[in-house]
């Protein structure tokens, strides 16, 4: 059966910012199976959806606020799990991601076809380059930081994660294979970049097994004298009573606008996030489990950092989306609750802030 995904995107309220959304526009995605990833460009006017049904759209939001439907195109053999977008600086370029093991590299170009012998320009997203270097699940990818150039990661199902950088931003059907390196044996299902162009490069994965020491999560860094990534700090571990106890499903580096320190989310298949304060680099480096949050009470699939790293969003197979915010004492506490038809849950929305 035909499945019909509804998009909401939503706007804080007026009346009470930090506690109330209001739905702005709501559209069926029309793919014919699972959405796995909903992407906004980096302007925020355009969104790609990833599904099961192969197929990779791209939605414009009209002068009415309408959001149209203006690609969509058989993109890969199988379920297309992540898409994301490149600066713009690079031009409008995609990169998406497959259970078929592969990595593509699309760019939007002008092409041209007749219509009635006459010419009528068409908008037309080109398959530029194929990355085929992995043996299972490609299962998450993320473009770099626009200041480390045009850059890619990826994260498998066979433990790696790859890298590759474009030789030319001119033609995007060359990229070199970087170094890569090996998570963890069990698989990579996820990883997220640190933004920050005042520390060395460092990429916090997330990994698919269940880990008997308790470690599901490592941030690794790049280290410039051996030109080779080493494990910085270990998210979890005996040390750490409160850490995942399965598998996790998403990460998420938080900008770093005005912090001496980092935040890192970790979501787990153990029904719940968990809130990662990192200080340091190398052998100093000092992760500290600031807070476990299970108000979502299922698996939870995804989280996400606003742009100044003020407020986290989570979703989970509970069907609520909740925005997380620090309180003045230093406790993390949800502050609006979202379910997935609009609506606020019974009984209010959310915690306190």
């Amino acid at each position: 059966p035909t499945r019909r995904t509804w998009l909401r995107q939503r706007t804080r309220g007026a009346r009470h910012p930090e506690a109330a959304m209001e739905v702005a526009a709501q559209f069926s995605t029309g793919h014919d199976d699972y959405v796995h990833d909903v992407q906004y460009d980096y302007y925020g006017k355009r969104i790609a959806t990833a599904s099961s049904d192969q197929r990779i759209k791209i939605w414009e939001q009209n002068d009415e606020g309408d959001w149209v439907c203006t690609a969509n195109w058989n993109a890969h053999h199988g379920p297309v799990w992540r898409v994301a977008w490149a600066h713009p600086e690079y031009g409008q370029v995609l990169a998406s991601c497959s259970f078929d093991q592969n990595v593509y590299i699309w760019e939007e170009q002008e092409g041209v076809e007749f219509v009635d012998g006459a010419k009528k320009a068409e908008v037309r997203w080109q398959r530029k380059a194929h990355l085929a270097d992995s043996g299972e699940s490609v299962n998450d990818l993320k473009f770099a930081p626009r200041h480390m150039g045009l850059k890619l990661a990826t994260a498998s199902a066979d433990g790696f994660v790859r890298f590759y950088e474009a030789e030319d931003v001119m033609n995007l059907s060359v990229w070199s294979p970087q170094p890569p390196f090996e998570a963890d044996s069990e698989g990579a299902s996820c990883l997220s970049w640190c933004q920050s162009r005042f520390d060395p490069q460092m990429i916090v994965v997330g990994f698919s097994g269940k880990k008997d020491d308790g470690v599901h999560a490592k941030v690794w860094g790049y280290q410039a004298e051996s030109r080779k990534w080493a494990v910085v700090a270990k998210l979890g571990g005996p040390e750490y009573s409160h850490a995942h106890t399965q598998p996790v499903h998403d990460v998420s580096w938080a900008p770093t606008v005005g912090r001496s320190y980092h935040l890192i989310a970790t979501a787990s298949k153990d029904r719940s996030l968990i809130i990662w304060r990192l200080t340091g680099f190398g052998d100093d480096a000092a992760p500290e489990l600031m807070a476990r949050l299970e108000e979502h009470k299922s698996e939870v699939w995804r989280v996400e950092w606003n742009i100044t790293g003020s407020v986290l969003a989570s979703s989970g197979d509970d069907g609520i989306v909740r925005l997380w915010k620090q309180s003045l004492g230093g406790e993390w506490k949800c502050a609006t609750e979202v379910l997935s038809d609009g609506s606020a849950p019974r009984g209010g929305g959310g915690g306190g802030g």
